[in-house]
């Protein structure tokens, strides 16, 4: 099998809570219609589409996680310093995310923090 490309698909409450949260964290806007918004994210620009729920959970045949009682998957974006971890920390919790454990050392040579956006979906934030 030979893969071109991969990315993830996420369920949402609210495209335009969606947008303005990952927009003012500065994720790249990759189109938005009536059942998705998405962004690139990173230097490889993985694509991250936010479908609403319903859309998605008809188009797997299946049930979506509940991300109040559990994760899905933890996205890992990684920061060049320990400043910019701390940023990061600041800019989401300014743009409405969750802040699950601030900003620490974790492990030798690793500081960084975990939060959700709005609907609950997980981050960690690191540099190593």
């Amino acid at each position: 099998m030979n893969t071109k490309i991969i990315w993830a698909n996420l369920t949402v409450e609210d495209l335009n809570r969606t947008t303005k949260f990952y927009t003012e964290l500065g994720f790249k806007p990759n189109g938005k219609s009536k059942e998705l918004t998405s962004f690139l994210v990173g230097q490889n620009d993985f694509i991250i589409h936010f479908f609403l729920k319903e859309v998605l959970k008809s188009n797997i045949k299946g049930e979506i996680a509940d991300t109040k009682q559990g994760n899905e998957v933890v996205f890992t974006l990684s920061a060049d310093s320990k400043e910019e971890v701390n940023n990061w920390q600041r800019e989401v919790e300014n743009a409405g995310g969750k802040i699950i454990s601030k900003a620490e050392e974790f492990g030798e040579g690793y500081y960084g923090f975990v939060f959700t956006d709005p609907d609950g979906h997980k981050f960690n934030v690191f540099y190593m």
